[in-house]
């Protein structure tokens, strides 16, 4: 199975549109993947808390066209990276005053959305995502031809029983993007890796590069196989990390190493 995960800034003088389109010829040239991953909230910035509101999106906005479009033009599975959602409206109120979720968008070779999945965990504590954003209540998975996927988002990485659930529900591989600050990545690699170890499972996270809102991103988007080996490492800037992996590795490691038999709790 090959996989590319598209590691891009997300630059302050590039509106949204011309973003959008910029994704949308990279995923284009990714046609012969099996399988493209793009970072969070790569139309704002993850920490461009200030944007979130203005440039949010009815699930089947403008970003989920271009990238169902760019799925079907590519021919591969595409999780989309997040966008910030505007959900419907209650009854009564006002036209777009639904509440904000950061929702990550998974499309089909044929450019039909496979599923959707609404971050659980927000980050910032009292500020920012924590605050600005609604919390999902599902688990996720994707059944792909070669693997089935277990859809999570950055600040998730954090919070192992996200990943035993989904496992429950027959995740093999583990898709997490994010927007993850350069002074914790000694923490995204840790995590990464001890998300694969302890599931026995591929782990692909896809970051970003550059500064948002005045916070440098980690880049390094990685892949983990199910024993813990990297795979294969971006660097800081941009870049397009592609690796071919073979999701069948997952059976052959729990078999050979039955510890998620054992688990009591």
């Amino acid at each position: 199975m090959r996989a590319s995960l598209i590691q891009i800034a997300v630059d302050e003088g590039e509106s949204v549109e011309s973003r959008r389109r910029r994704v949308a010829s990279l995923v284009r040239e990714q046609a012969g993947a099996d399988l493209v991953v793009l970072p969070e909230l790569w139309t704002t910035g993850a920490f461009a808390y200030e944007e979130f509101g203005t440039e949010a999106e009815p699930l089947e906005g403008p970003t989920y066209e271009a990238m169902a479009k760019a799925a079907s033009d590519a021919g591969v599975w595409l999780h989309a990276g997040s966008i910030p959602e505007r959900a419907a409206s209650e009854s009564g109120s006002a036209a777009g005053s639904g509440p904000l979720y950061n929702t990550s968008l998974v499309f089909s070779p044929s450019g039909d959305l496979a599923a959707a999945y609404r971050k659980i965990h927000r980050f910032g504590f009292d500020k920012g995502e924590a605050v600005l954003m609604g919390a999902g209540r599902e688990l996720v998975t994707v059944r792909l031809p070669e693997t089935t996927v277990g859809v999570a988002t950055c600040y998730d990485l954090r919070f192992p029983e996200l990943f035993r659930g989904l496992v429950d529900a027959g995740a093999e591989t583990l898709v997490v993007p994010a927007g993850w600050p350069e002074r914790r990545r000694a923490h995204w690699t840790l995590l990464a890796q001890a998300r694969a170890v302890e599931n026995q499972a591929f782990v692909l996270a896809c970051g970003t590069a550059g500064t948002h809102a005045g916070v440098p991103q980690a880049g390094h988007s990685i892949v983990v196989d199910p024993w813990g080996e990297v795979l294969a490492e971006a660097g800081a800037d941009e870049e397009i990390l592609t690796v071919e992996f073979d999701p069948a590795k997952v059976a052959t490691t729990r078999e050979q190493f039955p510890a998620l038999k054992d688990r009591v709790l």
